[in-house]
């Protein structure tokens, strides 16, 4: 599903070139759960924005679903990062004035999916994070493990090919991790594919693979 191949991403300050991504290769099928890990500053951030089409390498090709990512217009890239990738990120990014479930449906509503069928998802979705319950109660109004539990909810009813996870319990004490993780494997039990970043090697290794990276340099753990 994904294939980077000498994949590099290069910066230039002032008169020197940083490579946050240095020919990296990559390659992660559907289904798996992958964790990427490694220190900050490593080129996590860069690698995510990449495999989430939010960038693009300066060097090297990034296959998805077989397609080379250079071939996409700037059109279809934004279809692809609304419909194919499922983002979950460590600061949530809810909007504060709508509620869990207006959160969660707020895509969908950008896709044009029909409104019955938007209701049925974002129902779904929010029950199986265990949040249907609190469907009306804003952001500020729940506690951050509920937080991520509706933005995972966002991500599960847009019912993506990939779900890209950037340092999920980041921001959650060691409990609340262990229950945001539990929703992860029960995502990867139902067929998903998901790409976990983190800088917990305890995170990491409850992927079915490992892969780490340090300086820019990708290598399976």
């Amino acid at each position: 599903m994904i294939v980077l191949k000498d994949v590099s991403k290069i910066y230039t300050m002032g008169d020197t070139q940083l490579r946050a991504l240095d020919h990296a290769n990559m390659h992660i099928r559907q289904g798996e759960f992958v964790s990427i890990i490694g220190p900050s500053g490593s080129g996590k951030s860069t690698l995510m924005n990449i495999v989430g089409c939010l960038d693009l390498a300066d060097e090297g090709e990034y296959y998805l679903d077989g397609i080379e990512i250079r071939k996409y217009s700037e059109d279809r890239l934004a279809e692809v990062r609304s419909k194919k990738i499922g983002f979950i990120f460590q600061n949530f990014n809810l909007i504060g004035r709508m509620s869990a479930w207006d959160n969660v449906e707020l895509p969908l509503i950008y896709q044009r999916v029909p409104a019955q069928q938007r209701k049925e998802r974002v129902e779904e979705a929010l029950r199986r994070v265990q949040l249907y319950e609190r469907r009306r109660h804003r952001p500020n109004e729940l506690s951050g493990g509920q937080q991520q539990r509706v933005a995972i909810a966002r991500a599960i009813a847009a019912q993506p090919s990939i779900f890209l996870a950037d340092e999920p319990t980041g921001n959650l004490d060691s409990r609340t991790g262990e229950e945001i993780m539990g929703i992860f494997h029960e995502m990867h039990a139902a067929g998903g594919t998901i790409v976990l970043i983190t800088h917990d090697s305890g995170v990491a290794a409850q992927a079915q693979r490992q892969i780490a990276i340090r300086d820019g340099h990708v290598q399976e753990v």
